[in-house]
């Protein structure tokens, strides 16, 4: 894997501030819990499972904002019982997923220590390309084709 040298990055640009700190904060992941998938679910639908044993939907905050999404974790309270060892980890977390844009989340839910976060690359028809039609000269009625561009 190659390295990059970020502050020499950062000292021969400008304006690319907001991919840097993406690119520092991919190399700074927070380790690697707690462990997930990221699925393509289509040519435009994604899916991130996270494996969260002894959480419970309400110990967990999925939290959208503009090319980010959040999910956090904290567990209310640990068990009673006189545990001898403990290897199920129910640590608190914070995981941080970067999202292209116009990439919305569309659905989570929660089922036996999974949970399912559906994402949506939807690009606005606005943004969209567009064929223009070409006027002749001599005709005053432009027009805009709506229809998407080859």
């Amino acid at each position: 894997m190659r390295t990059y040298d970020l502050p020499a990055l950062r000292r021969s640009t400008v304006g690319f501030e907001h991919l840097l700190n993406r690119m520092n904060d991919a190399q700074d992941d927070g380790g690697s819990y707690p462990l997930y998938d990221v699925e393509r679910a289509g040519e435009n639908q994604y899916r991130i499972w996270m494996a969260l044993p002894g959480f419970t939907a309400e110990d967990i905050a999925v939290t959208a904002e503009p090319a980010k999404l959040t999910v956090e974790g904290l567990k209310a309270k640990k068990g009673d019982g006189d545990f001898l060892y403990r290897g199920i980890s129910m640590r608190p977390f914070r995981r941080v997923f970067n999202l292209a844009e116009h990439v919305q989340v569309k659905d989570a839910s929660f089922e036996n220590g999974m949970l399912r976060i559906v994402l949506v690359h939807e690009v606005p028809e606005a943004t969209k390309p567009r064929r223009i039609v070409i006027g002749v000269a001599g005709n005053d009625n432009p027009n805009i084709d709506h229809s998407q561009a080859a």
